[in-house]
């Protein structure tokens, strides 16, 4: 498993699962449950970035928002120095968010219309106590607005006379306004158009590489995420199908859906190792396959097995160089949840499917 308790962690993320109840059809049957997230590990590195990969409908900011504790998990832990966030409520709760902030994707419904920018900004600093002194928090609101491309002016203007990008930034200051210990950016620039995209995208690895922000990137663009993290979690349907370093998992791609996934992206599939086998999927993810703990992809793996309909898909674990752009950060290992990574399992693909062929998505 991906490393835990270890120091250069800052979070660690064990067995996070989440299910949510469909609306009763029957006052005689329980509530049907859907797994959202299921059993996801994974720790996050002091002074990394993590990318969080997959499809609409994945799960991503399902996750996200736990680790956020914007919701309940059902089970499982999130150990943040020490304390399990998922165990702890009200006032101890709030005192640590300080610690961990959010980058909503939509900037126009995640500010306050009829606040200015002042008021949004400084906000933590009240709500915690931190800056007392007027002129002492109007220092850093100075420096907050410069250090995420804003001019100080701006301090006194509302979030309508900002475009996408700009609000966006208003987003960005408000979340590490305290510092945080570590950043969810839940994809932050799909709602921009795309020459803001490339501003906000380096802002981030600003953040990263001059302040040493650690991140959990959530994007279902993979250029932007093979730029910005050391470190990737592919997921699918609520499961993390793949993980490990971002280049190796991108130039080796072991799981049939990580490398369909790369073979959506133009060029990126002459790159690749293992591209072997790269076949048009089943189906569409709209439609529905099995649920966890079964491999909730065999109903449009082009390479599918019978066990994979009958067992839970066994994670093959390699250990791997660690990253060398952080001295002393903790190794990823590389995991994938498949059948066909175990030598024994190597055979054809079922050759017989009532899913109609289509196009990835």
């Amino acid at each position: 498993m991906i490393p835990h308790n270890t120091p250069g962690n800052v979070l660690e993320v064990r067995d996070l699962t989440k299910l949510f109840s469909r609306p009763r059809t029957s006052l005689f049957r329980p509530p049907e449950a859907v797994t959202a997230v299921h059993r996801v590990s994974f720790s996050l590195p002091r002074g990394s970035v993590v990318g969080l990969v997959g499809e609409t409908g994945s799960g991503k900011t399902t996750l996200g928002r736990l680790i956020m504790r914007l919701i309940e998990p059902t089970s499982g832990s999130i150990l943040f120095n020490g304390t399990d966030l998922a165990k702890i409520r009200g006032k101890a709760l709030r005192s640590l968010r300080k610690h961990f902030q959010m980058v909503f994707q939509d900037p126009y419904s995640s500010l306050n219309p009829r606040m200015t920018v002042r008021e949004m900004v400084e906000e933590p600093f009240l709500v915690h106590g931190i800056h007392p002194r007027p002129d002492a928090r109007e220092k850093t609101l100075g420096e907050l607005m410069l250090r995420v491309g804003l001019d100080p002016g701006d301090l006194d203007r509302l979030p309508k006379e900002f475009s996408g990008g700009g609000r966006q930034r208003i987003g960005i200051a408000r979340a590490i306004a305290l510092n945080p210990d570590f950043l969810v950016a839940d994809e932050p620039i799909s709602s921009l158009d795309v020459s803001i995209q490339a501003q906000i995208v380096n802002l981030f690895a600003r953040l990263n590489q001059e302040d040493g922000m650690t991140m959990l990137f959530i994007s279902h663009d993979l250029s932007v995420v093979s730029y910005l993290s050391d470190f990737v979690l592919i997921l699918y349907r609520g499961m993390n199908v793949e993980s490990g370093p971002t280049q190796e998992v991108f130039r080796n791609p072991q799981h049939p859906y990580t490398r369909l996934l790369i073979a959506s992206v133009p060029g990126w599939e002459e790159g690749i190792q293992n591209a072997h086998g790269t076949k048009r999927v089943l189906g569409t993810a709209a439609e529905t396959g099995p649920s966890p703990p079964l491999c909730p992809f065999s109903h449009r793996c082009p390479e599918r097995m019978e066990i994979c309909l009958k067992e839970p898909p066994p994670v093959r674990v390699e250990r791997v160089p660690p990253v060398p752009t952080m001295a002393g950060m903790p190794a990823w290992p590389r995991e994938t949840a498949c059948h066909l990574t175990f030598p024994d399992m190597q055979t054809s693909g079922d050759p017989t499917s009532n899913s109609p062929k289509g196009s990835f998505e």
